[in-house]
């Protein structure tokens, strides 16, 4: 198992579009954060305080309008509730912070997921388009030990781009904004509409970890559908498709209960963060149920049309 591994990621590591993709996540982080960094305001001159005020003069004016819809109205509520809480208990935004930089390249974590749903869907697919497969399949390794060695070797590449994109934002915006305020306490509103405090890293780490959960998703469906078909661009450019109308899809449909079946509902968990769920009812213990079952479901697929696949030219 061990070789297969090694074998595995001998042939993502040697390809020039691996390392490009790597210099493509850092160069794109880096923008982003300087862009954000130099078209903050109070960034620049750290009045966050004045800024703060300033919004809360804006939502109550704008919450005057009689013809603002109410749902409208309770999230400019909340806003106000979190900018009192922040002046009134003298606490920063999260991007006057160190950890600024991390959860605004949190956003970021969509490259990842395309970059290594890339590599999935050319990973079974490859071997077929490119006629290697008969040489992989004539290893006394089963057929079920070189699937499980390319699924792994997907996912350790994974934890490297985003070992690579958290590294790049903590350094990079340590150096824009300072190593300071570690211990800055992480703010929201909840459902009760009342302002929680917790813990800056924990946010962090739940923050990565939710948005994580989509990745191993959309790669497990990239991976399943490589093994459907034969052609590395076809099963790339559908990984890709499904990924993106999903997401649409989902938004549009969540206004009917039984949207909260489908995968692109729950595959984003970081709505679970602030307690405010896609559609009203659904948990995050249900969510991760439904995930589990299309998880299950993917990876017997690709282990079942792999098995059964013929090889012969």
């Amino acid at each position: 198992m061990f070789n297969l591994l090694r074998n595995e990621n001998m042939k993502i590591y040697r390809r020039l579009r691996t390392w490009m993709l790597i210099g493509i996540l850092i160069a794109l982080t880096s923008t982003v954060l300087i862009l954000i960094h130099y078209n903050t305001p109070s960034l620049q001159d750290g009045n966050w305080q004045a800024e703060t005020q300033q919004e809360i003069i804006n939502l109550k004016d704008t919450m005057k309008d009689n013809k603002l819809p109410d749902e409208m109205k309770s999230d400019f509520s909340d806003r106000q509730l979190l900018a009192e809480y922040r002046i009134t208990n003298n606490i920063p935004p999260t991007e006057h912070s160190i950890w600024g930089g991390a959860l605004n390249a949190a956003n970021l974590i969509i490259i990842v997921t395309i970059f290594t749903v890339i590599i999935a869907a050319d990973s079974v697919a490859g071997e077929f388009g490119g006629g290697t497969i008969k040489l992989l399949l004539i290893r006394p390794a089963s057929r079920s030990k070189v699937l499980l060695s390319k699924y792994i070797s997907i996912f350790v590449f994974s934890v490297l781009l985003l070992g690579v994109l958290f590294s790049s934002s903590f350094l990079l915006w340590g150096f824009l904004e300072g190593f300071d305020n570690l211990d800055i306490p992480y703010i929201f509103v909840g459902q009760d509409h009342i302002v929680h405090e917790a813990n800056i890293v924990g946010h962090v780490l739940s923050t990565y970890g939710y948005m994580c959960v989509e990745l191993i998703m959309m790669v497990t469906l990239a991976f399943m559908l490589s093994t459907v078909f034969r052609s590395s661009s076809l099963a790339i450019s559908l990984s890709l498709g499904v990924m993106f109308v999903g997401a649409t899809i989902a938004g549009l449909l969540s206004r009917y209960s039984w949207a909260k079946y489908l995968l692109f509902t729950n595959t984003d968990l970081t709505q679970y963060l602030n307690d405010k769920p896609m559609i009203e009812g659904m948990t995050l213990p249900f969510s991760i149920t439904v995930l589990i079952i299309y998880f299950i479901v993917f990876n017997l697929l690709s282990w079942f049309i792999f098995k059964k696949r013929d090889v012969a030219s």
